[in-house]
């Protein structure tokens, strides 16, 4: 079991990780049509909040699921 420290630390890692992947594989779109002239920054910017959003919460789920598998020792 984690304690509160190590807990912290695997979530911030697993925070930017999956941040990382996500950021990877946005920009593998192309959003080029979707952006008006002169609106370059904001559309980066907004990317930039989808990736923070999907990529906590991939990690999140993630998280949970090893926390749920540790729980199942409680079980019995």
């Amino acid at each position: 079991m984690f304690s509160i420290g190590q807990l912290a630390v695997v979530s911030i890692i697993s925070h930017l990780i999956f941040i990382f992947i996500t950021w990877k594989v946005v920009q593998t779109i192309n959003f080029d049509p979707l952006v008006r002239k002169g609106k370059v920054t904001e559309a980066r910017v907004l990317l930039l909040f989808i990736t923070i959003v999907i990529g906590t919460g991939v990690s999140r789920f993630f998280l949970e699921i090893l926390q749920w598998s540790q729980d199942l020792l409680y079980l019995f």
